[in-house]
């Protein structure tokens, strides 16, 4: 969430910094009605329990005088029950108040591009050359069918659509790419590996901020508190909620590997076909917790640390800027990872990169104690990062589209052969 004093200093900025974020309708205008007439009782509460303060003084002091002090008494209880009404209105302004709060996105940096969706996020570099090809190369969907490997059909008899069966060399190959990722980033990149659980629950969902706001894009286990991990981000992220950390240990760089299930409820009729968009994934995550001035310069080397795969396994990508409108709720500022698919002729995301500020540790009350040279220790809030690095999935449909041969195989990256027991291509049986 955003600061509450930020909202009231900046009010008058904030459709400014709010634009191209698709605000609630409305929702500046009640916070601030909302605000104003909650801090009008507080206030008056507050000289409440001020003038029955001062009543009791007056009370004991006739008590020890011997004197009657029934007078006093009476406006005492008569404050009192005044109090006890203000602090009902103020409950009452609170539980319309904070919801307002809760659905409030993230401020973007100053940096990041204008723009109303996806055609106007800018791209900033572009690595590796596309392949070409003597021949139409095939779509991972056409492509894993004819080598046996991926089987959509039977997917879709046992659960649904959008849920895919590997077979054989691409089991082998989605179990590699965990391991090479996870190796990739805890012996070289200097994160440290978390295997958490992959059920979380509501408060875990609220801190990273996928609740209240998202909840019809989770699946949710019926008749519990518990849902399923839609990225290892949300667990990861928790690890430090409600926690004060030691500023020597900071920055804190996780890595994890995560089944993910998501409804993709906003999703209808978008990259229906293969592997691109499922209800269930496998993704290495990366997260980061960091001081406020380090944030800016861990962001970059996240998302050099996941381009640094993509890099290893020879596949094209380029980074890409979001833009205001199309970045995502709690982010402060997004880079997507966009990978070479010449099956379908186009980049298509593969990693996405965020700094979120202290916009998900405010929510999560993730804090640092931060020591001063003659001065008293203070508690921060962190600022927390993450992005994919990287998803199982997309990598091998990645794999499979950009090292297809014309006779139907496919050549497995070099760097992924070891992790395959040296297994160097994928043939139809």
């Amino acid at each position: 969430m955003i600061s509450r004093d930020f909202l009231r200093k900046e009010y008058e900025r904030l459709p400014h910094l709010f634009r191209q974020r698709n605000l609630p309708l409305g929702a500046l205008e009640n916070w601030r009605a909302i605000d104003a007439e909650r801090r009008m009782q507080i206030t008056l509460m507050e000289a409440a329990r001020a003038e029955r303060n001062s009543l009791s003084q007056k009370i004991g002091a006739k008590r020890k005088a011997g004197e009657d002090s029934a007078a006093e008494e009476r406006m005492s209880h008569a404050i009192g029950a005044r109090v006890s009404l203000l602090e009902e209105k103020i409950k009452a302004l609170d539980a319309r108040f904070v919801p307002i709060e809760e659905t409030l996105p993230n401020i973007p940096h100053d940096d990041v591009p204008d723009g109303a969706d996806e055609t106007q996020n800018v791209v900033l570099k572009t690595w590796g050359e596309p392949p070409r090809f003597d021949f139409p190369p095939l779509a991972h969907w056409d492509l894993g069918p004819a080598l046996g490997i991926l089987d959509f059909e039977r997917a879709a008899k046992i659960t649904g659509s959008r849920f895919t069966v590997l077979k054989g060399p691409a089991s082998l190959l989605s179990r590699a790419l965990i391991q090479f990722f996870l190796d990739v980033h805890t012996r070289e990149h200097g994160y440290t590996e978390v295997l958490p659980p992959f059920l979380v629950n509501s408060a875990s969902l609220f801190g990273t901020g996928q609740l209240p706001k998202f909840e019809e894009d989770l699946f949710r286990v019926q008749g519990t508190d518990w849902f399923l991990t839609p990225t290892a981000e949300v667990p990861v992220t928790n690890l430090h909620r409600d926690e004060v950390l030691s500023e020597k240990d900071l920055p804190i760089s996780y890595c994890a590997y995560t089944p993910c299930f998501r409804a993709e409820a906003g999703a209808a009729g978008k990259d229906t076909r293969g592997m691109i968009r499922q209800h269930q994934f496998d993704k290495v995550e990366l997260v980061k917790f960091t001081r406020s001035e380090a944030s800016i310069g861990e962001h970059e080397r996240l998302t050099r640390d996941a381009e640094d795969l993509l890099e290893r396994l020879e596949l094209p990508y380029r980074r890409i800027v979001l833009c205001r409108g199309d970045m995502g709720f709690s982010s402060a500022k997004t880079y997507d990872l966009e990978v070479w698919l010449p099956g379908q002729n186009g980049y298509k995301e593969i990693s996405s990169c965020s700094n979120f500020g202290d916009f998900q540790a405010r929510r999560a009350a993730i804090r640092v104690k931060v020591e001063s040279a003659g001065a008293k220790s203070r508690n921060e809030l962190v600022h927390t990062l993450n992005g994919s690095g990287l998803p199982v999935g997309r990598t091998l449909v990645a794999i499979l589209e950009n090292f297809q041969r014309k006779d139907g195989s496919v050549a497995i990256p070099k760097v992924l052969r070891p992790y395959c027991g040296g297994l160097a291509e994928i043939r139809k049986p």
